[in-house]
């Protein structure tokens, strides 16, 4: 496996947490166990580790512009729990459950996280 991790920039670590553990629980993953104290939140993505923390340079974070990291979900319920969830955390929908034809009628959904990281859950998304 080549991917090590992922890092996304967060301003605010409490809602970032509060974000992902919802999100990330509607999937299937274990809470954060990060410790409080520490400068970065982290979750373990089956080997890939799932990071976000404060940009190093000390300025505010941004989110990418055209940037979009996509999770697998077992089943179109477990996409609708994602998408509930995120919304419930301070998530803001970028695209509601449904399939999509941009992905040949997988089902999915989109997300911003608190920071505004764009987010998407499929399930039966086939790439490649």
């Amino acid at each position: 496996m080549l991917l090590k991790s992922i890092r996304l920039g967060s301003d605010d670590l409490a809602k970032t947490r509060a974000f992902y553990d919802a999100t990330f629980g509607a999937l299937g993953v274990a809470e954060c166990s990060t410790p409080e104290q520490y400068p970065i939140v982290m979750w373990d993505l089956g080997g890939v580790k799932f990071l976000l923390g404060p940009a190093r340079d000390g300025q505010p974070c941004t989110f990418a512009n055209g940037g979009t990291i996509i999770f697998e979900a077992d089943s179109e319920d477990a996409v609708k729990a994602w998408h509930a969830a995120g919304l419930a955390s301070g998530g803001t929908s970028e695209g509601e459950p449904e399939a999509k034809p941009q992905a040949r009628g997988a089902f999915g959904a989109y997300l911003r996280d608190p920071d505004g990281n764009k987010l998407g859950a499929y399930f039966g998304l086939q790439m490649g």
